[in-house]
């Protein structure tokens, strides 16, 4: 019975250190949306930080990007920025960089809009 025990012990310990020097990881799919456009999602992880982006194109010709990055732990980073272009040409922007730890958050962004004014955010919360 203690062997057992000690083998199953032995192969945990395994399988923890395996997945910590495990490589990175990637997911990358696209696919057609229900108005005729299409999106785009990539995922990779490297060790605690995720990078991502995402692309839309519409039927029309306008399209949204988005990138992002996080970075897991006690307190959880991330920053994410992303723009669209409407079939007009129009362009829209911004970026958010965010924090949450185990019982508060805070987060703060900006936004451009098509003229070009800027708007800037500060929010923070409870968990």
């Amino acid at each position: 019975m203690i062997s057992r025990f000690k083998l199953s012990l032995f192969c945990l310990g395994a399988m923890v250190v395996w997945s910590a020097t495990s490589p990175a990881s990637a997911e990358e799919w696209t696919r057609k949306t229900v108005h005729g456009g299409e999106l785009s999602r990539s995922v990779d992880r490297d060790g605690n930080t995720y990078t991502g982006s995402t692309t839309r194109t519409g039927p029309n010709g306008g399209t949204y990007t988005s990138n992002s990055t996080c970075k897991a732990g006690v307190v959880d980073r991330c920053s994410r920025s992303y723009s669209a272009t409407g079939p007009n040409g129009k362009t829209v922007s911004g970026q958010r960089y965010s924090a949450a730890g185990p019982f508060r958050g805070r987060s703060v962004g900006s936004f451009t809009g098509p003229n070009g004014n800027t708007v800037h955010g500060f929010r923070r919360w409870r968990r």
